[in-house]
């Protein structure tokens, strides 16, 4: 059956219009109720993120550098002592950009800026097979497939090919935790450690 109706001229009256008209009449006006833009409203944020991972990429690595330099402080103060601020600052900021779940694993320098744990099936290492032909979830049929979107962000990124790296399983003990501060500690260590060869010995 079309959904469809014919009318005069060649024109079309879909089905959406048809519901419409048969719908209780009153002073009632409710704004906004398309379906379309509350979808778009919804990931806009996330999908600005991706069309520029570019620029995203250069901020966010001149904010690890500055987080870097930090870490005498944090260090001082104590990592666990500086942690609710920080992931107070740190949910909102890349919930906000990038609908961030605090996974406390953060791979969106490696994947377009397009944060795989959206995916319903949070997988972290490309789609699934269900991706449909509009490029959208399988399981979410308004939502863009993450890791479609992920492809497309990583190709404007200077290290684009890292999404070619194949990521670990997520920890779940590391939820709720901050990614900043633990990239931060690990690249302090590594750096301690190419300094001082001979200290790890």
């Amino acid at each position: 059956m079309s959904d469809t109706t014919p009318v005069k001229e060649g024109a079309a009256v879909t089905q959406a219009t048809l519901v419409k008209k048969a719908a209780p009449k009153s002073d009632y006006k409710p704004a906004d109720v398309s379906p379309q833009r509350r979808v778009q409203r919804t990931f806009a944020v996330r999908l600005w993120s991706i069309r520029h991972s570019r620029l995203l990429e250069w901020f966010y690595s001149r904010f690890a550098d500055a987080f870097l330099l930090l870490h005498p402080l944090w260090k001082g103060i104590g990592y666990g002592r500086v942690e609710a601020p920080v992931k107070f600052v740190e949910k909102r900021v890349k919930g906000f950009m990038f609908d961030c779940r605090m996974c406390g694993q953060c791979v969106l320098s490696s994947t377009g800026m397009s944060c795989p744990m959206n995916c319903p099936k949070q997988l972290r290492n490309g789609p699934c097979g269900g991706v449909r032909a509009n490029g959208n979830c399988e399981v979410e049929p308004d939502m863009p497939c993450v890791w479609v979107k992920a492809w497309e962000g990583s190709r404007n990124m200077v290290h684009g090919d890292k999404i070619l790296t194949v990521q670990k399983p997520v920890d779940q003990s590391l939820r709720e935790t901050s990614a900043w501060l633990r990239v931060t500690a690990q690249a302090a260590a590594a750096r301690e450690t190419a300094q001082n060869p001979g200290a790890s010995a």
